[in-house]
């Protein structure tokens, strides 16, 4: 298990949240799945709730609040950035839509939600005192973040104007698809959604979470609550599960396997 107590580079997925409408109901999924620690915030932060492994955060919960009923619920993804005005202002520039416009979170830090050209919506984060994720390489933590989009090309251009990534190429089988890369390095994930992905699936941002064994977690989804949309498979990056959990979101679990090799560190 590793620990980061730094902010992390521009363009580095960086948090995930999930907005419900019923947070007491995906707290007892999440803690039963992923065992995390859950405290919950104050009526100052709307009762949100800062997911923990080992005392450190991982990720957050929150609850649709009252107006937004319609929104619909999701994992979230926010990428770091160091000043949340000028990444505002390149999302519109490169035809990207900002859907919430950059707000304070008391000492946090200060945020804004945003759409790529392709209808995948993903956050902005520019740290105060929370940094983000601080757990890497541990049952629980977040393992991989990956845009799955309608339009490869044209999510591709966005953010490789807006975040000044470099594209490794994964592609092979019919499968489009390549890493986000920052200094050589890669950090999350862009693909073309299948041709035989229903009409109805949008381009989104998915998340992936470490699990020290997927097939008894893709058992335990069920008995929580929730549905394996994929069931456990090998891949050369690690065992993958595709679900969706007690209140109909999309997530994705991943376990290390024998081609992929334990992360350093590991624990389970």
């Amino acid at each position: 298990m590793l620990f980061r107590d730094e902010r992390w580079a521009d363009g580095t997925p960086c948090w995930v949240d999930l907005m419900v409408p019923d947070r007491a109901k995906a707290v007892e999924f999440y803690q039963g799945l992923l065992g995390w620690q859950v405290e919950v915030g104050g009526a100052d932060t709307g009762f949100y709730g800062m997911a923990a492994v080992a005392g450190r955060p991982v990720a957050g919960v929150g609850e649709i609040p009252p107006g937004q009923e319609g929104m619909p619920p999701a994992w979230t993804t926010y990428l770091a950035v160091s000043d949340v005005d000028k990444a505002v202002a390149a999302v519109t520039e490169a035809g990207g839509t900002v859907l919430a416009p950059p707000m304070d979170v008391m000492s946090a830090g200060r945020m804004a939600i945003a759409q790529d050209p392709a209808g995948a919506v993903f956050g902005l984060w520019q740290a105060g005192d929370h940094y983000g994720t601080q757990v890497l390489d541990a049952p629980g933590a977040t393992a991989w973040n990956e845009c799955m989009s309608r339009d490869f090309a044209a999510a591709k251009s966005f953010y490789g104007d807006v975040f000044g990534y470099g594209f490794g190429d994964m592609s092979g089988g019919g499968f489009v698809y390549a890493t986000l890369d920052l200094s050589g390095r890669p950090v999350g994930g862009l693909g073309q959604l299948p041709a035989e992905a229903p009409a109805d699936v949008p381009s989104s941002w998915v998340t992936y979470f470490w699990v020290a064994d997927a097939d008894a977690s893709a058992a335990r989804i069920t008995e929580l609550g929730g549905q394996v949309v994929e069931p456990p498979v090998d891949t050369p990056h690690g065992r993958m599960v595709a679900a969706v959990d007690n209140q109909g979101v999309s997530f994705r679990l991943m376990m290390p396997n024998e081609q992929s090799g334990k992360p350093a560190g590991w624990e389970g």
